[in-house]
C-alpha cells in the first residue's frame, strides 16, 4: 500500500487509553481549599510583581502595591493553612485509609495465632485440674 492509505482497523491506535490513577481523588472539600489557596499565591505572585516593577518605575503606585502584597501574603498564608486544616478535618472525620507495613502485618498475625493457641490450651489445662481433684486456686 501506498504511504497515503488508510490503515486497517486492527492497525490502528487508540488516542486516547485510559490508566488507573495512582493515587485517589482528593476529598472535594480539601480540593476547594487547595484549588482557593493556589488562585489566592498566585494572585499574590502577580500582585507582588507589579509592585517590584511599580518600584523600579518610581511611580506613585508603588507604597500602595507594596502594602496590599503584604496583606495578600498574609492571606496567601491563611489560605494554605486552610488547606493543611480541611485536610486534617477530612481525615479525622472520615478516616484513613491505612496500609499497615509488611512487618506490623506479621507480628499481627503471630499474635493472633498465640492466642488462639493459648485458648486452645486452656480449656485442657482446666478439665485436667477438675479431674485430677484439685481446685483451680489453691
Amino acid at each position: 500500500m501506498g504511504s497515503g492509505a488508510v490503515m486497517d482497523t486492527a492497525e490502528r491506535r487508540e488516542l486516547w487509553v485510559e490508566e488507573p490513577a495512582k493515587r485517589r481523588r482528593m476529598p472535594d472539600p480539601v480540593r476547594t481549599a487547595a484549588v482557593r489557596a493556589v488562585l489566592i499565591g498566585s494572585l499574590t505572585l502577580i500582585q507582588a510583581m507589579v509592585a517590584v516593577l511599580c518600584t523600579l518605575a518610581d511611580s506613585w503606585l508603588a507604597f500602595p502595591m507594596v502594602l496590599s502584597s503584604v496583606g495578600s501574603t498574609v492571606v496567601a498564608t491563611w489560605g494554605v493553612l486552610d488547606v493543611w486544616v480541611t485536610r486534617q478535618v477530612w481525615n479525622q472525620r472520615h478516616g484513613v485509609v491505612s496500609v499497615p507495613a509488611s512487618t506490623a502485618r506479621r507480628l499481627r498475625k503471630e499474635r493472633r495465632q498465640a492466642r488462639r493457641a493459648a485458648r486452645r490450651r486452656a480449656p485442657e489445662n482446666i478439665r485436667g485440674r477438675r479431674a485430677a481433684g484439685q481446685l483451680t486456686h489453691s
